[in-house]
C-alpha cells in the first residue's frame, strides 16, 4: 500500500510498467470535469472509474481485494478513510471470488485506516484488502484500475 500526492507520483513508476501511464493521464486530465462513470485509458490494461458518493461508516465499510488489477484511488473532493489489512490476515470471506467484477469482500476489520484527503492518492495491490469510501460527507475520486498481467 502507497499513500503519496501526485507530485511524488513518479517515484513509484519502476514498479510496474504501467504505472507512468497511469500517473500521467492523472496529472493530465482535468478529472473533475469527468461525470461519474468508466473511462478507458488504455484499453482493458487501464481504465479510470470517476466515482461521486456519499460516505459511510467504518461499518459499513467491507474490506475488498482485487487479483487481477492494482488501484490507484486518488481522492480529488472530500476526504475518504480508506480501511487497509494485509490479504493474508483475512480470515471472514463475506464472498467468493467473482471473477467478472474482479473483486472479493471479507468481514475482517481493517488493521488501520488511512486519512486521504483531496490530492493524495492510495495504491492498493492485489495483496492489500482495502475499504474504500468511509468519509461523514460526499468523497469525490478517481480510481485507476492498471492490470496486473
Amino acid at each position: 500500500m502507497i499513500l503519496d500526492t501526485l507530485a511524488n507520483a513518479d517515484r513509484y513508476s519502476a514498479l510496474h510498467p504501467r504505472f507512468a501511464h497511469a500517473f500521467e493521464f492523472l496529472r493530465g486530465t482535468d478529472l473533475l470535469a469527468l461525470a461519474p462513470g468508466r473511462y478507458e485509458v488504455q484499453g482493458e490494461q487501464i481504465f479510470v472509474i470517476i466515482e461521486n458518493r456519499p460516505g459511510r461508516t467504518r461499518a459499513e465499510a467491507k474490506l475488498e481485494c482485487h487479483r487481477r488489477c492494482i488501484d490507484i484511488q486518488l481522492v480529488l473532493e472530500g476526504v475518504d478513510e480508506m480501511g487497509w489489512m494485509p490479504r493474508a490476515q483475512c480470515v471472514d470471506p463475506a464472498t467468493d471470488y467473482d471473477a467478472v467484477r474482479d473483486i472479493r469482500f471479507f468481514d475482517d476489520a481493517p488493521a488501520s485506516w488511512i486519512t486521504t484527503p483531496a490530492g493524495l492518492f492510495c495504491v492498493f495491490f492485489p495483496d492489500d484488502a482495502h475499504a474504500p469510501l468511509v468519509s461523514a460527507g460526499t468523497i469525490r475520486k478517481a480510481v485507476v484500475k492498471v492490470a496486473v498481467a
